[in-house]
């Protein structure tokens, strides 16, 4: 049992254990929208296009949260407003927005070689720095995910399954992809700095997807997301201590080896079911 409780004992990890259960169920409830709605190209668009935001609040010694969330409004902002002008798909807004921003941001940053450190926990978090004031900040970001979810669900459960329908029912599909968006932006900039824009994908899609194979209810498919979410969170701290591996990355990639083994799992019991029958 030491073994299993002792690195938490540490006041830093402890708070990387908080945050990451924080993002775990931000990510467990927006992310579950991002699953059924479709949009896991756009959650990762969204964690690349932050690093011009990120990389201007730094150069000028600003908030790097701060210059992400801006980041990130001015991308969802020109997705819709691209989308709705063009007449494209909204694939091809959001890739030309992806391309755009990241291309922006690299710019930045290769124009000086002092964000090499920076640009290094902005890919890869840095979740084992989270400070107090983090941990409020991820708090309150999660409320407010947690809130948005509970009182925009009906708008989104008829956006994510029937456009068509959600329009014949007033439910103005439009503003709750609007919407949608904005939540997937605010979980996107919360979670960054507990497990990089580049990881951030992680806990947003790995866990809603894995409980989508476990669960057909909205309500359930969120909370085990979550649970799932916190469990790899802790598991992959446990593991980064013991084996000096990136606390990030290692809870990343638990949340996608978690989904192949619950697919492959459901697929052999399923073969087997045949079988019997």
């Amino acid at each position: 049992m030491e073994l299993l409780t002792s690195p938490f004992e540490v006041s830093f990890v402890f708070r990387a254990l908080i945050a990451g259960a924080l993002a775990a169920i931000l990510c467990g409830c927006i992310g579950t929208w991002v699953v059924l709605r479709g949009l896991a190209f756009f959650g990762d668009a969204m964690s690349h296009g932050m690093l011009p935001g990120v990389a201007i609040a730094a150069l000028l010694g600003g908030n790097l949260i701060l210059g992400a969330a801006l980041s990130a409004l001015v991308m969802a902002a020109g997705i819709t407003w691209v989308a709705r002008e063009s007449k494209l798909s909204q694939d091809v807004s959001i890739g030309l927005l992806f391309v755009g921003m990241l291309a922006v941001g690299v710019v930045i940053v290769s124009h000086s070689q002092s964000f090499a450190v920076d640009l290094t926990g902005f890919l890869f978090g840095d979740v084992l720095g989270v400070r107090r004031q983090d941990l409020l900040f991820l708090a309150v970001a999660t409320g407010l995910g947690v809130l948005a979810s509970v009182l925009l669900h009906r708008p989104f459960l008829a956006l994510a399954f029937d456009e068509r329908k959600a329009t014949t029912l007033r439910l103005r599909p439009q503003w709750a992809h609007v919407g949608m968006l904005a939540i997937t932006a605010l979980a996107t900039v919360a979670s960054f700095q507990i497990v990089g824009t580049l990881l951030v994908f992680g806990l947003l899609i790995g866990p809603p997807a894995t409980a989508y194979l476990l669960f057909s209810r909205i309500g359930a498919i969120m909370a085990a997301s979550a649970a799932i979410g916190t469990l790899a969170t802790y598991v992959g701290l446990l593991i980064s201590w013991y084996a000096e591996t990136s606390a990030g990355a290692t809870i990343a990639v638990l949340t996608v080896l978690t989904f192949f083994a619950v697919l492959i799992a459901k697929r052999s019991l399923m073969g087997y079911d045949r079988t019997a029958k």
